[in-house]
Protein backbone atom coordinates (compact mmCIF):
# COMPACT_ATOMS: atom_id res chain seq x y z
CA UNK A 1 0.00 0.00 0.00
CA UNK A 2 1.24 3.46 -0.88
CA UNK A 3 1.79 5.72 2.14
CA UNK A 4 2.50 9.41 1.41
CA UNK A 5 5.55 10.87 3.08
CA UNK A 6 5.40 13.90 5.32
CA UNK A 7 6.58 16.11 2.45
CA UNK A 8 3.93 14.73 0.12
CA UNK A 9 1.27 15.24 2.77
CA UNK A 10 2.48 18.82 3.27
CA UNK A 11 2.23 19.65 -0.45
CA UNK A 12 -1.19 18.00 -0.66
CA UNK A 13 -2.39 20.08 2.29
CA UNK A 14 -1.09 23.29 0.65
CA UNK A 15 -2.81 22.41 -2.61
CA UNK A 16 -6.19 21.91 -0.82
CA UNK A 17 -5.89 25.19 1.10
CA UNK A 18 -4.95 27.20 -2.01
CA UNK A 19 -7.81 25.69 -4.00
CA UNK A 20 -10.32 26.46 -1.25
CA UNK A 21 -9.09 30.05 -0.98
CA UNK A 22 -9.37 30.50 -4.73
CA UNK A 23 -12.94 29.17 -4.69
CA UNK A 24 -13.86 31.46 -1.80
CA UNK A 25 -12.39 34.48 -3.57
CA UNK A 26 -14.33 33.72 -6.74
CA UNK A 27 -17.53 33.59 -4.69
CA UNK A 28 -16.79 36.88 -2.90
CA UNK A 29 -16.13 38.70 -6.17
CA UNK A 30 -19.48 37.74 -7.68
CA UNK A 31 -21.93 40.67 -7.96
CA UNK A 32 -24.75 40.63 -5.40
CA UNK A 33 -28.36 41.44 -6.08
CA UNK A 34 -30.28 43.16 -3.25
CA UNK A 35 -33.58 41.68 -2.17
CA UNK A 36 -36.35 43.14 -4.28
CA UNK A 37 -39.77 43.84 -2.80
CA UNK A 38 -42.68 41.63 -3.69
CA UNK A 39 -44.39 43.03 -6.78
CA UNK A 40 -47.72 43.02 -4.95
CA UNK A 41 -46.39 44.89 -1.92
CA UNK A 42 -45.60 48.59 -1.62
CA UNK A 43 -43.67 49.11 1.60
CA UNK A 44 -44.41 52.85 1.44
CA UNK A 45 -48.17 52.28 1.78
CA UNK A 46 -48.33 52.84 5.52
CA UNK A 47 -50.30 56.10 5.45
CA UNK A 48 -53.84 55.96 4.07
CA UNK A 49 -53.54 59.66 3.17
CA UNK A 50 -51.09 58.66 0.41
CA UNK A 51 -53.16 55.89 -1.15
CA UNK A 52 -53.59 55.86 -4.92
CA UNK A 53 -56.16 53.42 -6.31
CA UNK A 54 -55.13 51.97 -9.65
CA UNK A 55 -57.60 51.33 -12.43
CA UNK A 56 -57.00 48.17 -14.41
CA UNK A 57 -58.98 46.72 -17.30
CA UNK A 58 -61.27 49.77 -17.29
CA UNK A 59 -62.48 49.13 -13.74
CA UNK A 60 -61.90 50.56 -10.25
CA UNK A 61 -63.28 49.02 -7.04
CA UNK A 62 -62.48 50.81 -3.76
CA UNK A 63 -63.44 50.46 -0.09
CA UNK A 64 -64.87 53.80 1.07
CA UNK A 65 -63.12 53.60 4.45
CA UNK A 66 -59.69 53.63 2.75
CA UNK A 67 -59.24 57.38 3.10
CA UNK A 68 -58.75 60.08 5.71
CA UNK A 69 -62.43 60.74 6.32
CA UNK A 70 -63.88 63.89 7.86
CA UNK A 71 -64.80 63.95 11.55
CA UNK A 72 -68.51 63.87 10.72
CA UNK A 73 -68.04 60.40 9.21
CA UNK A 74 -67.74 57.36 11.45
CA UNK A 75 -66.36 53.93 10.63
CA UNK A 76 -68.73 51.16 11.65
CA UNK A 77 -66.87 47.86 12.02
CA UNK A 78 -69.65 45.65 10.71
CA UNK A 79 -68.25 43.04 8.35
CA UNK A 80 -71.49 41.08 8.30
CA UNK A 81 -73.14 43.71 6.09
CA UNK A 82 -70.12 45.33 4.44
CA UNK A 83 -66.79 44.34 2.94
CA UNK A 84 -63.38 45.41 4.19
CA UNK A 85 -63.32 46.68 7.77
CA UNK A 86 -66.90 47.96 7.61
CA UNK A 87 -68.64 51.05 6.27
CA UNK A 88 -68.71 54.82 6.67
CA UNK A 89 -71.77 56.62 8.00
CA UNK A 90 -72.41 60.36 7.94
CA UNK A 91 -73.36 61.67 11.37
CA UNK A 92 -74.24 65.30 10.56
CA UNK A 93 -76.73 66.89 8.19
CA UNK A 94 -74.97 69.14 5.67
CA UNK A 95 -76.56 71.10 2.82
CA UNK A 96 -73.30 72.87 1.89
CA UNK A 97 -71.14 70.61 -0.31
CA UNK A 98 -67.41 70.86 0.24
CA UNK A 99 -67.42 70.55 4.02
CA UNK A 100 -67.11 67.18 5.75
CA UNK A 101 -64.79 66.38 2.85
CA UNK A 102 -62.98 63.14 2.03
CA UNK A 103 -60.91 62.49 -1.10
CA UNK A 104 -59.66 59.53 -3.13
CA UNK A 105 -56.75 59.60 -5.60
CA UNK A 106 -57.52 57.50 -8.66
CA UNK A 107 -54.90 56.41 -11.19
CA UNK A 108 -56.66 56.15 -14.54
CA UNK A 109 -54.72 54.19 -17.16
CA UNK A 110 -57.51 53.38 -19.62
CA UNK A 111 -59.08 56.56 -20.95
CA UNK A 112 -62.77 56.71 -21.71
CA UNK A 113 -66.16 57.15 -20.09
CA UNK A 114 -66.87 55.35 -16.83
CA UNK A 115 -70.09 54.81 -14.98
CA UNK A 116 -69.98 55.52 -11.25
CA UNK A 117 -71.96 53.51 -8.71
CA UNK A 118 -71.63 52.80 -5.01
CA UNK A 119 -73.05 50.44 -2.43
CA UNK A 120 -74.94 52.40 0.20
CA UNK A 121 -77.68 52.05 2.80
CA UNK A 122 -80.15 54.08 4.86
CA UNK A 123 -79.04 53.67 8.47
CA UNK A 124 -81.30 56.15 10.23
CA UNK A 125 -85.09 55.97 10.34
CA UNK A 126 -87.34 54.00 8.00
CA UNK A 127 -88.04 56.62 5.33
CA UNK A 128 -86.23 55.70 2.12
CA UNK A 129 -86.17 59.35 0.99
CA UNK A 130 -84.23 60.45 4.09
CA UNK A 131 -80.67 59.50 5.08
CA UNK A 132 -80.19 58.41 1.47
CA UNK A 133 -77.69 60.76 -0.20
CA UNK A 134 -74.13 62.13 -0.22
CA UNK A 135 -72.37 64.84 -2.27
CA UNK A 136 -69.97 63.72 -5.03
CA UNK A 137 -67.57 65.63 -7.28
CA UNK A 138 -64.91 64.89 -9.92
CA UNK A 139 -63.58 68.43 -10.40
CA UNK A 140 -60.56 67.54 -12.56
CA UNK A 141 -62.19 64.95 -14.83
CA UNK A 142 -62.78 65.76 -18.50
CA UNK A 143 -66.53 65.52 -17.91
CA UNK A 144 -68.91 64.62 -15.10
CA UNK A 145 -72.61 64.24 -15.79
CA UNK A 146 -75.85 62.37 -15.22
CA UNK A 147 -77.45 60.37 -18.02
CA UNK A 148 -80.98 59.04 -18.32
CA UNK A 149 -80.42 56.20 -20.75
CA UNK A 150 -84.08 55.79 -21.71
CA UNK A 151 -84.12 59.27 -23.24
CA UNK A 152 -80.38 60.03 -23.60
CA UNK A 153 -81.03 63.12 -21.48
CA UNK A 154 -77.94 64.59 -19.80
CA UNK A 155 -77.68 66.85 -16.74
CA UNK A 156 -74.56 68.62 -15.45
CA UNK A 157 -73.77 69.73 -11.91
CA UNK A 158 -74.63 73.34 -11.20
CA UNK A 159 -71.68 75.73 -11.24
CA UNK A 160 -69.62 74.30 -14.11
CA UNK A 161 -71.16 76.46 -16.85
CA UNK A 162 -73.09 73.66 -18.54
CA UNK A 163 -76.82 73.06 -18.85
CA UNK A 164 -79.24 71.57 -18.12
CA UNK A 165 -78.68 71.09 -14.39
CA UNK A 166 -80.41 68.44 -12.23
CA UNK A 167 -83.60 68.85 -10.26
CA UNK A 168 -82.89 69.53 -6.61
CA UNK A 169 -79.67 70.52 -4.88
CA UNK A 170 -76.41 71.00 -6.79
CA UNK A 171 -73.67 73.62 -6.67
CA UNK A 172 -69.99 74.27 -7.45
CA UNK A 173 -69.64 71.09 -9.52
CA UNK A 174 -71.22 68.80 -6.89
CA UNK A 175 -73.97 66.29 -7.57
CA UNK A 176 -76.29 65.05 -4.85
CA UNK A 177 -76.04 61.27 -5.24
CA UNK A 178 -79.02 59.41 -3.87
CA UNK A 179 -80.48 55.93 -3.61
CA UNK A 180 -84.18 55.09 -3.67
CA UNK A 181 -86.56 52.20 -2.95
CA UNK A 182 -88.06 50.75 0.20
CA UNK A 183 -85.20 48.29 0.71
CA UNK A 184 -83.05 50.28 3.15
CA UNK A 185 -80.13 47.87 3.42
CA UNK A 186 -76.94 48.05 1.34
CA UNK A 187 -77.37 47.92 -2.43
CA UNK A 188 -75.62 49.16 -5.56
CA UNK A 189 -77.23 52.38 -6.76
CA UNK A 190 -76.21 55.97 -7.50
CA UNK A 191 -78.59 58.52 -9.03
CA UNK A 192 -78.92 62.28 -9.38
CA UNK A 193 -81.75 64.72 -10.26
CA UNK A 194 -84.75 64.52 -7.93
CA UNK A 195 -87.78 62.63 -9.28
CA UNK A 196 -86.01 62.20 -12.62
CA UNK A 197 -83.21 59.77 -11.88
CA UNK A 198 -80.02 59.89 -13.97
CA UNK A 199 -77.08 57.50 -13.72
CA UNK A 200 -73.65 58.98 -13.01
CA UNK A 201 -70.83 59.13 -15.57
CA UNK A 202 -67.24 60.38 -15.48
CA UNK A 203 -65.06 60.92 -18.54
CA UNK A 204 -61.25 60.76 -18.48
CA UNK A 205 -59.53 61.84 -21.71
CA UNK A 206 -55.93 61.55 -20.48
CA UNK A 207 -54.21 58.92 -18.31
CA UNK A 208 -53.21 60.26 -14.91
CA UNK A 209 -54.19 60.71 -11.27
CA UNK A 210 -57.62 62.21 -10.66
CA UNK A 211 -59.34 63.27 -7.44
CA UNK A 212 -62.74 62.00 -6.38
CA UNK A 213 -64.38 63.95 -3.54
CA UNK A 214 -67.25 63.04 -1.27
CA UNK A 215 -68.96 65.38 1.17
CA UNK A 216 -71.49 64.25 3.75
CA UNK A 217 -75.07 65.41 3.19
CA UNK A 218 -77.78 63.28 4.81
CA UNK A 219 -77.29 62.21 8.40
CA UNK A 220 -77.46 58.42 8.54
CA UNK A 221 -76.42 57.71 4.95
CA UNK A 222 -73.87 54.86 4.91
CA UNK A 223 -71.49 53.91 2.10
CA UNK A 224 -69.51 50.70 1.85
CA UNK A 225 -67.57 50.79 -1.43
CA UNK A 226 -67.63 52.45 -4.85
CA UNK A 227 -67.08 51.29 -8.40
CA UNK A 228 -66.09 52.89 -11.69
CA UNK A 229 -66.40 50.82 -14.86
CA UNK A 230 -66.64 51.35 -18.60
CA UNK A 231 -70.16 50.30 -19.62
CA UNK A 232 -68.99 49.37 -23.11
CA UNK A 233 -66.99 46.54 -21.53
CA UNK A 234 -69.08 45.49 -18.51
CA UNK A 235 -72.76 45.34 -17.68
CA UNK A 236 -73.76 46.66 -14.26
CA UNK A 237 -74.34 43.10 -13.03
CA UNK A 238 -70.93 41.96 -14.25
CA UNK A 239 -69.14 44.91 -12.65
CA UNK A 240 -70.90 44.73 -9.27
CA UNK A 241 -70.34 40.97 -9.05
CA UNK A 242 -66.56 41.44 -9.03
CA UNK A 243 -64.86 41.27 -5.63
CA UNK A 244 -61.21 42.00 -6.44
CA UNK A 245 -60.35 45.47 -5.16
CA UNK A 246 -58.08 47.80 -7.08
CA UNK A 247 -54.36 47.72 -6.32
CA UNK A 248 -53.09 50.44 -4.01
CA UNK A 249 -49.85 52.31 -4.58
CA UNK A 250 -48.67 55.45 -2.79
CA UNK A 251 -47.57 58.96 -3.60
Amino acid sequence: MFTPSKIQRYFLYCFIVMTSAACSKDSDDSPTTPNEPDSNTNTNCTDVANYIFNEQNALLLVECENTVFASTWALINDTSNATGTGYLINEAQNNAPGSNLSTYQLQINTVGTYRFIWRSAVKEGTNSTEANDTWLRFADASDFYGLKSSTDHIVYPNGVGKTPIPNGSSSDGWFKIYRSGNDLDFKWQAKTSDNDSHDIYVQFDTPGIYTMEISGRSKGHAIDKFLLFQPTLYTENEATALDTFSAITCQ
